[in-house]
């Protein structure tokens, strides 16, 4: 499997980042448990192996208001 570019959108006015792998919105993450879930779905099982993640508008830290 070839690494997809990943990329964690700033927090929208309910505190959700919209995820993007290769091209395609996964979902609406509200923690980094929902990012886990979305790489998981689309074949990353071991979080060793993930992925480089490009974070928008702050880090995995940052969730909401």
């Amino acid at each position: 499997m070839s690494d997809p570019h990943v990329v964690v959108y700033p927090p929208d006015e309910d505190g959700g980042r919209r995820v993007r792998i290769d091209g395609e919105i996964s979902g609406m993450a509200f923690s980094l448990t929902d990012v886990v879930e979305f790489l998981r779905r689309a074949g990353w099982l071991d979080t060793e192996t993930w992925p480089p993640i490009e974070w928008r508008g702050g880090g995995p830290e940052v969730w909401g208001h």
